[in-house]
């Protein structure tokens, strides 16, 4: 099994960056740019991994009282992950995203695991600043 983890702060309130990576129309938004999630009846969603050109039916939990997102495969276990935002007071939040791989051949590897959570906080955080400040 590999884990990695990554860490950002970022400049708003706790509830609004929980509502902007929770929200399942928005999670192209941020998250990388291969993978494509279709809402299902929930927690069920479909994910599309443009490298694979492949579809796998996943799991997407949203725990606004513990400002938590849980995901991972539903068959198989080959992956699981969770988003945490908590606050740091002054209005800015400290989002971690943590993934595990349980089956190592589906571990891209800990360089393009690091390049991908640090590419997937950046995008969260510039959609968080768009939404606080232009007031979308």
């Amino acid at each position: 099994m590999s884990e990695y983890e990554r860490s950002r702060t970022m400049p708003a309130l706790p509830e609004h960056v929980f509502d902007q990576a929770a929200d399942v129309g928005r999670l192209e938004s941020w998250m990388p740019s291969e993978l494509h999630v279709r809402a299902g009846d929930l927690p069920a969603v479909t994910v599309h991994e443009d490298t694979t050109g492949e579809d796998a039916p996943a799991l997407f939990r949203a725990e606004p009282e513990r400002m938590r997102l849980e995901w991972g495969t539903r068959d198989g276990g080959v992956y699981a992950g969770w988003l945490r935002v908590a606050g740091t007071g002054g209005g800015a939040s400290e989002v971690t995203v943590h993934l595990s791989f349980f089956d190592e051949r589906h571990d891209p590897g800990p360089e393009a695991v690091r390049a991908a959570l640090e590419g997937s906080l950046e995008r969260l955080e510039e959609q968080v600043r768009l939404r606080v400040d232009g007031g979308g």
